[in-house]
């Protein structure tokens, strides 16, 4: 008699996530807005397709967003704790310890890794040089964080645009970590493309896209509610939304200010050429909020992009264009901002997640690239997912983005007719690397 032995599958109970994405309580949630359109869709993903795993993150969250889907925060300082000089050590003696070459450590991290059957590194654009702006030795500190979950348990890195990597030594050690993880899926592959220049072993490299485009909007009815209380009638002209950030402009840092009226030359040449040769209105948004945190009571407030519209504004004012030009002065939530720009029929944006916000609603979108270092090739690369590459300008050619804007709006049916195709193809793909997880272990 012949026995047949059928190997049993390897389930998924409990989930870690780590990775740069790992910031003080509400920066995901609160701040920068495109920061939000990554994480709910995120998490509701993994809940989707993980409905009764633990998951546990580094990321600090409110409790009303671990209680939807079921979250338990660590403390921050299991990934970096911005009150020490030393992680680093820590992370390497977590690494030695994990590699059995250092004995009886305590280390929560250690722990939690330990209990969970998959690690998740989020890490988003800062998953290279940019993390070391977050504090001292961040990139490094990860490329340990994540070689220790390595040694102990299947580590995947989701929705990413990695690089870029300046120190041959961090890039050498950066090169170990990323063949050794089970998955890697880019959120565009433009960064895949950078990572075979830089000799990066691939092999594991799934092409994906972000998943912001996944996020969604509040319902209309909200949205003509929200405009009513603020006496903002998007009708009759037609609406040109613009977006603005520090990185726009040729030169930094991204937080500088004051800056001089000169700096916005191209942008203002842009915005009146819209409104002289097509009567538009044009609609000034701040894609970044601030908030006032414990102990006093939380209060939505005004982000660091807010002054530049403000003089934005102030600017066409003086040149009388003020009755075409409006700014949004109130700070939205994220649901609340992405349903005013899908009241737009056109949008140009220097924020790559506030472009995503129009793109996905299908409005016609023109991508300011950065003006100064570090310079994101996410822009292009989202922008090659959406079939958009034509509708990228760099803000040190005014001629050039005047030019795209005149493009993108004598075109704007054939671009909405192409990315109502597009759109649902690129969240079947956002979807299809959550769902590839379940096989992870096997």
């Amino acid at each position: 008699m012949q026995i047949s032995r059928v190997s049993k599958m390897k389930k998924i109970n409990s989930i870690l996530i780590i990775g740069q994405c790992s910031l003080h309580w509400g920066r995901m949630e609160f701040g920068n807005i495109g920061n939000y359109y990554i994480a709910e869709p995120f998490f509701e993903e993994l809940r989707r397709v993980f409905p009764n795993a633990v998951l546990k993150t580094t990321m600090q969250f409110s409790d009303s967003f671990c209680e939807r889907f079921r979250i338990r925060t660590l403390p921050l300082e299991c990934y970096y704790d911005f009150n020490s000089g030393g992680n680093l050590e820590t992370a390497k003696r977590e690494f030695e310890s994990a590699i059995g070459c250092e004995k009886n450590i305590e280390s929560r991290y250690i722990e939690e890794v330990e209990s969970a059957d998959l690690v998740i590194d989020f890490s988003g654009d800062i998953w290279g040089d940019n993390a070391d702006f977050l504090g001292k030795d961040r990139f490094e500190v990860g490329l340990y964080k994540d070689m220790t979950a390595q040694v102990l348990k299947p580590t995947v890195m989701l929705a990413g645009s990695p690089g870029p990597f300046s120190d041959e030594r961090i890039k050498k050690l950066a090169k170990k970590v990323f063949e050794g993880f089970k998955m890697v899926t880019n959120r565009e592959p433009i960064s895949t493309r950078i990572l075979k220049a830089e000799e990066f072993d691939t092999s594991h490299v799934v092409d994906s896209a972000c998943p912001s485009f996944l996020f969604q909007q509040m319902d209309k009815a909200g949205v003509s509610e929200l405009l009513r209380k603020e006496r903002i009638e998007i009708s009759g002209k037609p609406a040109v939304g613009f977006i603005l950030c520090g990185w726009n402009f040729e030169k930094g840092p991204y937080g500088l200010w004051p800056r001089e009226d000169s700096e916005y030359e191209t942008f203002v040449k842009t915005i009146t050429n819209m409104i002289d040769k097509y009567d538009v209105q044009i609609y000034l948004i701040s894609h970044t909020n601030g908030f006032k945190v414990p102990p006093a009571d939380f209060e939505l407030i005004r982000g660091r992009d807010y002054p530049l519209m403000e003089q934005l504004e102030q600017i066409l004012d003086r040149l009388g264009y003020r009755e075409s030009v409006t700014l949004i002065r109130t700070p939205y939530l994220p649901k609340q901002i992405k349903g005013i720009i899908g009241e737009l029929d056109m949008l140009i944006s220097g924020r790559m997640h506030g472009a995503v916000a129009g793109i996905s609603q299908c409005i016609p979108t023109v991508m300011i690239d950065y003006g100064h270092e570090p310079k994101a090739h996410k822009v292009s690369g989202f922008a090659e997912i959406a079939g958009l590459e034509e509708f990228i300008a760099s803000p040190a050619n005014p001629e050039q983005l005047l030019e795209t804007t005149e493009r993108c709006w004598n075109e704007k049916e054939k671009i909405q007719d192409m990315l109502k195709k597009r759109i649902p193809e690129i969240q079947e793909e956002v979807r299809r690397q959550f769902e590839m997880l379940k096989d992870i272990l096997n």
